[in-house]
């Protein structure tokens, strides 16, 4: 059996899009919860990597997506969950985490078979990243606090459908079990 990693996903962001407005407020509330979490995850060794868009920047890697965001208006938002010189970073353009990313052949080298998904957005990125690890027979954990939505209805629609239709754990940071 393999060990888990944390998967961080878009937190790394301008918020400088179509959807920042309706965001920004579920962002700003749980920002503490990821960060509690990034913190259990490194004291237990687990991996720690973030993926995230690369905003049409097609010359950006995540020195420079990282660089972006903490000079932008939302940096506040940014600075607390940066990566440490331990994480891992992999970017993605599209919403899954595994789509045309080497995602699934990290995971492999790290031997990973329980992967645990926060960020944004619940009903967007989260949902079909997480749909995707089920069909790559990934154990799934989503705790609810670490993860923002743009639409609460949504949201709480689409953790209910990873966990009836995709077995992923729906928890909390407080009772993630790595």
């Amino acid at each position: 059996m393999g060990g888990s990693a944390v998967i961080v996903i878009d937190m790394i962001n301008t918020y400088d899009h179509a959807d920042a407005d309706l965001l920004l407020p579920s962002v700003e509330k749980v920002v503490p919860a990821v960060v509690r979490l990034l913190e259990n995850a490194r004291d237990q060794g687990v991996p720690v990597i973030y993926v995230n868009d690369n905003f049409g920047e097609w010359r950006s890697h995540h020195g420079e997506i990282l660089r972006t965001a903490l000079s932008g208006d939302h940096s506040h938002l940014v600075e607390p969950l940066q990566p440490d010189e331990n994480s891992l970073f992999v970017v993605k353009a599209r919403h899954s985490i595994f789509y045309e990313t080497p995602l699934a052949y990290l995971l492999g080298r790290l031997d990973v078979r329980h992967v645990v998904l926060c960020g944004q957005v619940t009903e967007q990125c989260v949902l079909y990243s997480a749909l995707d690890a089920h069909i790559r027979h990934l154990d799934v954990s989503v705790p609810r606090d670490a993860v923002a939505h743009i639409h609460e209805d949504l949201a709480d629609a689409a953790l209910r459908m990873m966990r009836r239709n995709m077995g992923a754990e729906i928890v909390t940071v407080d009772t993630v079990r790595f």
